[in-house]
């Protein structure tokens, strides 16, 4: 029989047990399943016997212990075929086989290399194989076991979920759950008293307590009061191995907070609060705050006070500030020292919430006495009306009297009281008043139509002391009498059309009135009364303030007559009744189709004017015929004038560029397309001689000049002033000279030098009036200049 064969080594008894504990069953059944076998072939009688199949063992774990840092074997492995001749190679694989796990390939001694941690890795899953070495052929099947890293106390228990806050209510009985904490330890649960954990109190006795095994700490102390502690600090330990000596332990703080109930009412510190107020405060002034303790917080701590007395809860109020929780006491009516100075009040406070599972209700109210002193104050005198409306017609005469007002001064002196009235109030002066008695008076005449209301601020002050003064308003309302005149609506402009039959409507008239009387307007129409009837035209009142104006007869035409005056009389039913009388003027149109009377225009202007329409119009051409006419003529001789103004060119004075050279300069220019000018042509005035021909140099006097400056020019340059007065001289000459063109052109001279053999290029030089001599051809024989600006000779061939 073969097999594996496995030696431990001893670490303990309960690992031996273990491992023969887990040897799986099927092994012994198997082989009580091969003697079975056995002894049938033999009954059979079988004369050969079956070698039995090898069948090797299949190891479930071995045990090494963590943290041991000195290398140990921990089992051996050996087949059944291995005789102690090193035939057998023994070889190890799987997890930590080389790193953590070696094998001896000759013992099959299984050895740690380092040292384990089980909260790491807590077992390792091995393969084990036994080789011939000379045939390298498997000696046994290759095997697998289970090597488990044993576990030792070397992990400290730890608190979860820190830090550990919590709050109960205050007055709360025994045994009230306040938190749980909880703790774990990473050694092994399941291998002896390493993870086993248990709870006590190190800090919060006798007020708290712990379960040993659950860690729920309950209050061990009844009636805990918030008002005398608010917050307490529970220090929980936790230990490991049961809490035997040797374990592991650590802790953790627990807050624990009372929260409030109302277990406390308010309380008044002072039986009396005493407070002054002056009499002329004004309502809703804080007269003062009272305030009743409350030891709660929050909700519990909110009340609500109240006052109480004969007339002062009319007199005061009282509110709670939200903030403070305090009373603050407010002035709801005015005060008079004179009336009363001393008011006695009883202020209560009530809490808002009671909580009779600790106080009666009696105990959440409390009193106390208020008193409050009137001081006395200087005020203004008093108008026994707060406001005075009067009336007054408006044909009242200077001097009646509109009313009187009244004041007094509510102060035990009664200082005496003048009245006066404010002038911003009364600009036109219409009233005045008495200065010792209050009586109003009309000063000026009144007018309804120009202003209805006085609105009169009457001041009345104080003679002595501080000379405190009140005012009032005063309303004056003047009532209309008759006293004007109606009169037309507007200016009326009637007309009749030249084919009106009689009885047809010609205007409707309306009136107005400035008076407004009570019982509103009525106005009578009519004509003035004549001594015969008008046969043109009547008025129809209609008895609702309008009247028309009717037609008496049909034959208007505009040749008979173009207008007709027509007085008409409106009168009103005032008492006594006035009248107006207006005079409306009539035309007579010639209208439209659709009987419009053109009131503008062509036609209108004639018609005004008396005269036909053709005679205005013939009129009108010949007032455009006119203005035409006149337009042109100022237009030609504008014209005119511009042109003669274009042939009187002013010249300018010529100003030389300093960037020019100005030693040389050419008489003549091209002509046009490139064509010379022909220098044989004879001089031609282009106009008559002016008669300032005394001004004009001699020519013999401007060649005289030439020839000078011409012998002094190789001393001087262009910015001498000997040659800018040369040159100034001949643009005063030109400027002079009849018989320059009528256009601009550009006067040349030049500075030859001296000794040149052509003579010079100037023009007053090079032809004259008094020679015929022929000198057709302009372009003279090339000769040596002088030098100019240090040139070599053979730069200054022409």
């Amino acid at each position: 029989m073969y097999g594996w064969t496995v030696k431990m080594g001893m670490p303990s008894v309960l690992a031996v047990a273990m491992v023969f504990f887990m040897i799986p069953g099927g092994v012994l059944s198997d082989m009580r399943g091969t003697q079975g076998l056995e002894a049938q072939q033999l009954a059979q009688g079988s004369t050969h016997l079956h070698r039995r199949l090898k069948r090797g063992w299949i190891w479930k774990q071995l045990f090494v212990p963590e943290e041991d840092p000195t290398p140990r074997v921990i089992g051996q492995l050996k087949s059944d075929s291995d005789q102690g001749e090193s035939s057998i190679k023994y070889i190890l694989s799987g997890e930590g086989a080389g790193d953590v796990f070696e094998i001896n390939e000759y013992t099959g001694e299984i050895r740690t290399l380092k040292k384990l941690d089980r909260e790491e890795k807590a077992f390792y899953v091995l393969q084990a194989q036994a080789i011939n070495r000379w045939s390298n052929e498997p000696e046994e099947p290759q095997s697998e076991f289970i090597i488990t890293v044993q576990d030792i106390n070397d992990n400290v228990p730890q608190f979860q979920n820190e830090p550990y806050v919590s709050s109960i209510p205050e007055m709360c009985p025994i045994g009230t759950t306040v938190a749980q904490v909880t703790a774990t330890d990473a050694d092994d649960p399941m291998f002896g008293n390493n993870a086993k954990l248990i709870y006590s109190i190190l800090q919060g006795e006798p007020y708290f307590s712990v379960e040993p095994k659950t860690g729920i700490i309950v209050t061990s102390w009844q009636n805990m009061d918030r008002e005398a502690r608010e917050q307490y600090q529970v220090v929980v330990q936790v230990k490991d191995m049961l809490g035997l000596s040797g374990g592991y332990s650590s802790s953790t703080t627990v807050t624990v907070s009372l929260t409030d109930v109302n277990d406390n009412g308010p309380t008044f510190q002072q039986h009396l609060y005493t407070f002054a107020v002056p009499e002329n405060a004004a309502i809703g002034t804080t007269v003062g705050r009272i305030m009743a303790e409350d030891g709660d917080t929050g909700i519990n701590a909110k009340m609500t006070y109240s006052l109480e007395g004969e007339l002062e809860e009319s007199t005061f109020i009282i509110k709670t500030d939200p903030v403070t929780q305090e009373g603050v006491i407010l002035l709801a009516k005015p005060l008079d020292f004179e009336v009363k100075r001393r008011f006695d009040m009883t202020a209560e406070a009530v809490n808002d919430h009671v909580d009779t599972r600790f106080l009666s209700l009696d105990d959440f109210t409390d009193r106390t006495t208020v008193k409050v002193i009137v001081k006395d104050e200087d005020e203004p005198p008093v108008f026994l009306s707060p406001v005075y409306e009067w009336k007054l017609p408006e044909n009242a005469a200077v001097g009646t009297v509109v009313g009187s007002v009244s004041a007094r001064d509510t102060d035990t002196v009664n200082n005496p009281i003048r009245y006066s009235v404010d002038k911003r109030s009364d600009t036109t002066k219409a009233f005045k008043i008495d200065p010792n008695n209050g009586t109003i008076t009309v000063a000026k005449s009144l007018d309804r139509e120009t202003a209805a209301w006085h609105n009169v601020t009457v001041e009345a002050k104080e003679t002595t002391q501080n000379h405190l003064s009140s005012s009032v308003v005063v309303f004056i309302k003047v009532l209309d009498i008759n006293d004007n005149v109606p009169r037309l609506a507007r200016d009326y402009q009637p007309y009749i059309c030249e084919g009106t039959q009689a009885g047809e409507l010609i205007q409707l008239l309306s009136a107005v009135d400035p008076d407004d009387p009570v019982e509103g307007h009525h106005f009578y129409f009519s004509m003035v009364p004549e001594k015969r009837i008008n046969p043109n035209f009547t008025i129809r009142d209609n008895q609702d303030n309008t009247a028309g104006i009717v037609a008496r007869r049909s034959t208007f035409t505009r040749k008979d007559r173009t207008q007709y005056l027509l007085p008409v009389v409106v009168a009103d039913s005032g008492s006594p009744a006035l009248s107006g009388t207006s005079t409306l003027t009539i035309s007579v149109c010639s209208c439209q189709p659709a009987g419009h009377c053109p009131t503008g225009g062509v036609e209108a202007l004639a018609l005004s004017m008396g005269v036909s329409l053709q005679t205005l119009l013939g009129i009108l051409f010949c007032l455009v015929t006119l203005t035409v006419l006149s337009v042109v003529m100022v237009m030609v001789r504008r014209h005119r004038r511009k042109q003669q103004e274009g042939r009187e060119v002013e010249v300018k004075e010529l100003e030389l560029p300093e960037t020019v050279s100005q030693k040389v300069f050419y008489y003549g220019e091209s002509g046009v397309g490139g064509v010379e000018l022909d220098f044989c042509q004879p001089t031609v005035p282009m106009r008559p001689r002016p008669r300032r021909r005394e001004r004009r140099m001699r020519r013999e006097d401007v060649r005289a000049s030439i020839r000078m400056s011409l012998r002094e020019s190789h001393l001087i340059g262009p910015e001498d002033e000997v040659f800018r007065q040369f040159i100034l001289d001949r643009l005063a000459e030109a400027d002079q000279d009849p018989y320059a063109p009528p256009f601009d052109y550009l006067q040349t001279y030049a500075y030859e030098g001296s000794g040149s053999p052509t003579g010079s290029l100037s023009s007053l030089d090079s032809s004259t009036l008094e020679s015929d001599q022929s000198v057709c051809n302009p372009r003279p024989s090339l000769a040596r200049l002088t030098p100019w600006y240090g040139a070599r000779e053979e730069d200054t061939l022409f």
